[in-house]
C-alpha cells in the first residue's frame, strides 16, 4: 500500500492555504456591503479546519521526501481536492451554483483555464469576482511549481528534458521544492504587481486592475466583464495584456535567472525563441485573413490579431473582440492555434513549443531517412543531441493528446452538441485556454448552457490536461497500486 501520511500532510498544508485565502474575498464583500461575506468566512472555517485534520493525520510522515508514486497521488489529487473545497464559496454565495456547476467553475480556476458557466459578471458579487481571481492566482503558481520540480522527476513527455538541480531523478523527488515555490512566487508577485499598476494607469479601477492582473499572470482568462478586456475599448489595455500574457507564457525559472545577473538567460533559450516566432507568423496569417475578409484594416488588424493569438496560443483565452464573426477560415485559424501552447515553466497550457520542436524534428530526420536510408540522423533540441526515451515520450504524449481529444469531442457530440461546440470546447478545456469557438462556448459565450454531464467530463479535460495527461491516466492502472 502507498503510504498516505505524506500525501496527507501536503494536502493539508495546500487546502489550509486555500481557506486562508478565502478571507480576501469576504473582506472585498464586506467594504462593498455585500452580505455575502458570511459565506467566505464560512467556507474558510471549514475548509481550514479540514486542511489542518489533514495535515495532523501526515505530520508524522518525513518532510519533503515522496516516493515516485506518491508524487503522483499527490499531484492528481492536489488538483482534485483543492477543486471541491475551493467550490464551497460558489455554493454558499449568490451565484447559487450547484456543485457540478460550481466544481467545474473552481476547476477551471485553478487549472488555469478560464472556462465559466457565470454570465452577467458586471452584477455578480465583486466577492465571487475576485474569488475567481485568486483561484487561477494560486493555480498558476501550483502549475509552474508541477512542471519544474515533479513532471521532469516523473518523466511525463519529454519533461525529463527539463530536469535541473532542484529535480533529480531518484527514488525520492521533490527535495527542494519550497526553494523553487519561494523564488517562484516573488517573481509571480512582482510581475502581478507590475501588471496590476499598468492596468490601473491605463484606465481600470483598481479592483478591475487587480483582478485581471492576476489571471493574466496565471494565463487564466477570467474576468470581471462579460466582454473580457474587450469591454474597455481600450488600445492600451489591450496592449498591457498582451505583454503581461506573453510574460506569463514564459518559463518563470528563467526571470529568476534575469534577476540574478543573466540578462541573456530568455533571449538564448531555445523554446521562447520557437514560441515568440510562432506569436509573429500567426499573427501576420490573423493580419492576412482579416485583410483577405475586408474585417479590419491598419493598426486596428494588427492589434486584433496580435491580441487573439497571444491570448490563445498563451492558453489565457482573453478577448478583445468576437472573433467568430470573421469566417470560417478564421475560426480554423484559431482552433489549430488553440493546441499549440506556449513555453514549458510557465502557467500555460497545450502541447508546449518544446514538444513541436521536437515533433517537427522527429518529421524532418524521417524525410532524411528516406532520402538517405543508411544514414545516421540524430534529433537535436537547442543544438542538444536528446535521447530516444525522450522521443518515445513525447510521441506518446502526442498520441494520447489527440486520442483524448477525439474522446472529449465524441463524447459531447453524442449528448446532443454541434460539431463546432464539442471540437473547439474539448480542445479549449484540454489546453487550458477556456473559451472555444460558437454562439454558445465562444468569446461571446459561456458553459452555462452545458448539461451537468458535459460539465464533469469538461473538468474531466480540464484536470488531464493540466496535468499533462499520465499524471493522472497512470492512477488508473491496477498496478500502480500493488506493494
Amino acid at each position: 500500500m502507498i503510504d498516505l501520511r505524506p500525501i496527507n500532510a501536503s494536502l493539508g498544508i495546500l487546502v489550509t492555504a486555500l481557506g486562508t485565502m478565502m478571507i480576501v474575498p469576504a473582506m472585498v464583500n464586506l467594504v462593498h456591503g455585500d452580505p455575502n461575506w458570511i459565506g467566505f468566512v464560512a467556507s474558510a472555517l471549514v475548509t481550514v479546519f479540514i486542511g489542518a485534520m489533514l495535515w495532523l493525520t501526515g505530520r508524522q510522515a518525513e518532510p519533503g521526501r515522496l516516493s515516485i508514486r506518491q508524487a503522483f497521488l499527490l499531484t492528481s489529487l492536489a488538483w482534485i481536492v483543492l477543486s471541491a473545497f475551493g467550490a464551497i464559496p460558489f455554493m454558499l454565495s449568490r451565484a447559487d451554483l450547484n456543485f457540478t456547476r460550481a466544481y467545474f467553475e473552481a476547476m477551471s480556476g485553478l487549472t488555469t483555464t478560464g472556462a465559466t458557466v457565470l454570465s452577467d459578471l458586471e452584477i455578480v458579487s465583486p466577492g465571487v469576482l475576485m474569488w475567481r481571481s485568486l483561484l487561477q492566482w494560486y493555480g498558476g503558481v501550483g502549475v509552474i511549481v508541477v512542471a519544474i520540480a515533479i513532471l521532469p522527476a516523473l518523466q511525463i513527455g519529454g519533461m525529463q528534458l527539463f530536469r535541473t538541480e532542484f529535480s533529480e531523478k531518484t527514488e525520492k523527488v521533490l527535495p527542494r521544492v519550497g526553494q523553487i515555490a519561494n523564488g517562484i512566487l516573488g517573481a509571480y508577485i512582482l510581475l502581478s504587481l507590475a501588471c496590476a499598476g499598468a492596468y490601473f494607469a491605463a484606465g481600470m479601477s483598481t479592483f478591475d486592475a487587480v483582478n485581471h492582473a492576476m489571471t493574466t499572470l496565471a494565463t487564466g482568462g477570467f474576468s470581471t466583464r462579460d466582454a473580457s478586456i474587450g469591454a474597455y475599448a481600450s488600445p492600451a489595455i489591450e496592449y498591457i495584456a498582451i505583454a503581461f500574457m506573453i510574460a506569463g507564457a514564459l518559463p518563470m525559472l528563467l526571470f529568476l535567472r534575469a534577476a540574478g545577473g543573466d540578462l541573456r538567460a530568455l533571449a538564448r533559450n531555445t523554446q521562447v525563441r520557437l514560441f515568440l516566432a510562432l506569436v509573429v507568423l500567426l499573427t501576420f496569417a490573423s493580419m492576412a485573413q482579416q485583410r483577405l475578409s475586408g474585417i479590419n484594416s491598419g493598426e486596428e488588424s494588427f492589434r486584433y490579431a496580435l491580441f487573439n493569438i497571444t491570448a490563445l496560443i498563451t492558453t489565457t483565452g482573453y478577448s478583445a473582440t468576437d472573433y467568430t464573426h470573421w469566417g470560417a477560415a478564421s475560426d480554423a485559424l484559431f482552433f489549430f492555434v488553440m493546441f499549440l501552447g506556449a513555453c514549458t515553466g510557465s502557467t500555460a497550457g497545450g502541447l508546449k513549443t518544446f514538444r513541436l520542436a521536437i515533433i517537427g524534428a522527429v518529421i524532418v530526420q524521417h524525410l532524411k531517412r528516406l532520402i538517405y536510408p543508411n544514414g545516421v540522423f540524430r534529433i537535436r533540441y537547442g543544438g542538444t543531441p536528446i535521447g530516444d526515451d525522450v522521443v518515445a515520450s513525447v510521441m506518446s504524449f502526442l498520441f494520447l493528446y489527440l486520442l483524448t481529444f477525439i474522446a472529449v469531442a465524441v463524447a459531447l457530440g453524442v449528448m446532443g452538441y454541434d460539431t463546432l461546440t464539442a471540437l473547439s470546447a474539448a480542445v479549449a478545456c484540454l489546453a487550458g485556454v477556456g473559451p472555444a469557438l460558437g454562439a454558445t462556448v465562444g468569446p461571446a459565450g459561456h458553459y452555462g448552457p452545458l448539461n451537468d454531464a458535459a460539465l464533469w467530463l469538461l473538468s474531466f479535460a480540464m484536470l488531464v490536461g493540466r496535468l499533462e495527461l499520465f499524471t493522472v491516466f497512470v492512477l488508473l492502472l491496477p498496478r500502480f497500486w500493488r506493494q
